[in-house]
């Protein structure tokens, strides 16, 4: 039985977090592939519009997003463990700042554990945070459609 995937959300006045978790059964190379093909991205992600860059360590992304229409978003990858974790940063610390992790770890079956956490921080925190979407439903839906994409190419 496949365990559902919810989202957690924390919060406090110069933080916020939102994380998930997702059992993927499929290899992590390739949920890795998926989450590293930027050209890919729209195409099985339905909360990126567009994504332009390459996902390579150093290089800044610009990423659309439906949950933000008209804006771009430009995270820079920070840290890039192949088929293992993988930082996205943007904003500009300490006034605010996004930090996105992903993970990948190999289940005993040969699947995937998946699992992305958002944190946001900065004294400008409280004063936009009401202006920042519900990331919950957005990460849920992100999951899901990795687990999709992954287990479907696992299968093909």
């Amino acid at each position: 039985m496949t365990e559902p995937i919810k989202a957690e959300k924390t919060s406090r006045t110069f933080r916020m977090r939102c994380a998930v978790r997702a059992t993927i059964h499929a290899q992590p190379r390739a949920v890795w592939a998926l989450l590293t093909d930027a050209a890919g991205f729209p195409q099985w992600n339905s909360t990126v519009t567009r994504i332009e860059g390459a996902i390579a360590l150093g290089s800044t992304l610009k990423l659309e997003v439906p949950s933000a229409p008209g804006r771009i978003f430009k995270p820079k990858v920070a840290r890039l463990d192949a088929e293992r974790s993988m930082v996205w940063r943007d904003g500009m610390a300490p006034m605010f700042a996004g930090v996105r992790t992903f993970t990948l770890a190999p289940s005993a079956d040969g699947g995937t554990r998946f699992s992305m956490t958002e944190e946001f921080s900065g004294l400008m925190l409280p004063l936009v945070r009401g202006s920042l979407p519900d990331f919950a439903p957005v990460f849920e839906r992100y999951a899901a459609d990795l687990k999709r994409a992954a287990e479907a190419s696992a299968s093909a």
